[in-house]
């Protein structure tokens, strides 16, 4: 940059940055065109929205160009999306829109976002899905709309798609918020809406097995099972309402752990729902994810891995529906075991204490609330971590040297916090391997050792009449310059550095 003033120079890298007059009016022309045609997104909240447009007016006014707060509040109330339609409303009659400040526009409408989050969070469905092929050879007329629940045509043809659906009368036409049947047959009605989940299931059943088959869900928040002899414990207490796929909705009869046969033994699986209104047994996907397992999906077939990336099975798509089954009477299959073996969480607990000794004090009652544990033939990584050490250098490969500077060792201890009366807080080191005579120099500054080794190997070679043959220093900077390297180059002197972070 060729400036001999601080003006030129500031002019030089505002137009640097900012363009001259022609750049930052076509800058400025993309802005406004950018400002005019910004609208609110869906998905997007007040904050988001607003965020966008800040940053337009910003920039517009970096180039020059002030946008008034009251075109600011036009342009937000009338690119709002249609939720907003009745807060715009209410703000349009109650008061003049040009004494609004946009402060005071951003928080009335966060305040109705907020209003409506809360309304949407209350009937929202926790959705379960699972869906096999239809192999029946019935006529179209028996399929049922999604959305009107009425049969003779498909959702795509439904002359009430799009519109709002109620999901107290589910049906659709209106809202929630104006359904006439809301106040009606509501006396005996109790249940809480913070206590309620509800599942999506969809069944489009070819036959009826009957061999007790469950069949992996990936969209299924919840195991579910519909014979309840299957289950080790319940609580009858808990209640979730599921819709089939026929629109009716059927609520679950409890919620507990499922006891399976296996060729490997007994398996539990928690947190199961009881539904006796499904066709098949339903695990799902989700729940196993966070229970710590993965699946890889790869052509017809299902690998499932436990946390530790082990694959503990493979599932075999059905090509008849497209489905993966589970039988539990079979070995081919598996059953997903939810168990937990405590036997390594104890051993953490009492610092790493072999597992064995634990037995014992179970074993003889020394210890209260201690479980029976398993003796794991695995490794613990951390144990094994904490027993490494460095191998210890070996004595009988030492060597010493048998002349006089034929090994010069060399370091620089410092600094040190208390200077010296000369303003030293360095000093370095140079001892004879052989005779073990030791000199010892005082330095400001790390920069002084390279001076100061060409000092000391004139005074050491000039009164003994020998040479400095290796030179055997740590890797510090002050030994590894280019100029030091040249120098004991030029002299001949071999140089030995210590392994990195090694004394």
């Amino acid at each position: 940059m060729d400036a001999d003033t601080a003006k030129k120079a500031w002019d030089i890298l505002e137009e640097e940055f900012e363009g001259n007059e022609q750049v930052r009016s076509v800058k400025l022309h993309y802005l406004r065109r950018e400002f005019e045609t910004i609208k609110m997104k869906e998905s997007e909240t007040i904050e988001e929205y607003y965020g966008r447009i800040k940053e337009i007016v910003n920039k517009m006014k970096l180039y020059g160009k002030e946008i008034k707060e009251k075109r600011v509040v036009e342009k937000i109330l009338i690119t709002l999306t249609e939720k907003y339609d009745s807060i715009v409303a209410s703000i349009e009659t109650s008061s003049d829109p040009s004494s609004l400040s946009v402060n005071k526009l951003i928080g009335l409408l966060g305040v109705h976002e907020a209003r409506l989050n809360s309304r949407a969070d209350t009937n929202s469905f926790e959705n379960a899905f699972q869906s096999k092929l239809k192999l029946q050879n019935k006529k179209d007329k028996y399929l049922s709309c999604g959305i009107c629940n009425k049969p003779g045509h498909a959702e795509k043809d439904c002359w009430h798609r799009g519109k709002p659906i109620c999901h107290y009368y589910n049906k659709p036409g209106h809202v929630e918020k104006y359904c006439r049947n809301k106040n009606k047959h509501q006396a005996n009605f109790a249940e809480k809406h913070n206590q309620e989940q509800r599942l999506f299931y969809a069944n489009q059943e070819s036959c009826d097995n009957g061999d007790g088959s469950w069949y992996l869900d990936s969209g299924c928040s919840n195991h579910m099972a519909k014979d309840q002899s299957i289950f080790k414990d319940i609580d009858n207490s808990v209640k979730v309402k599921v819709r089939l796929g026929n629109g009716t909705m059927v609520e679950s009869q409890g919620k507990g752990t499922v006891m399976v046969e296996t060729k490997k033994g007994t398996r539990l699986i928690k947190d199961m729902l009881l539904v006796p209104n499904l066709k098949e047994n339903l695990l799902s996907i989700g729940q196993m994810m966070e229970n710590g397992y993965s699946l890889h999906f790869e052509r017809d077939i299902c690998k499932i891995y436990d946390s530790k990336r082990v694959e503990i099975g493979q599932v075999k798509m059905e090509k008849r529906n497209r489905s993966f089954p589970l039988s539990f009477n079979h070995g081919t299959n598996i059953a997903m075991k939810v168990e937990v073996d405590d036997s390594w969480l104890w051993h953490r607990r009492f610092g790493h204490f072999n597992i064995h000794a634990l037995k014992l004090l179970h074993q003889k009652g020394m210890m209260r609330d201690l479980p029976n544990l398993k003796e794991n033939i695995e490794a613990c990584e951390g144990c094994l971590l904490g027993k490494q050490h460095r191998l210890s250098f070996s004595t009988s490969k030492a060597w010493r040297a048998k002349d006089s500077l034929e090994l010069i060792h060399t370091d620089v201890c410092g600094s040190m916090r208390t200077p010296s009366h000369t303003n030293n807080r360095y000093f370095i080191l140079f001892i004879d391997n052989f005779s073990r005579m030791t000199w010892v120099y005082f330095l400001k500054t790390k920069s002084e050792v390279f001076g100061i080794f060409k000092k000391f190997k004139a005074l050491i070679e000039k009164q003994s009449g020998k040479q400095t043959k290796v030179l055997r220093s740590d890797r510090g900077k002050e030994y590894t310059s280019r100029k030091f390297d040249k120098f004991c180059e030029d002299e001949g002197i071999e140089r030995q550095l210590t392994v990195a972070y090694t004394p």
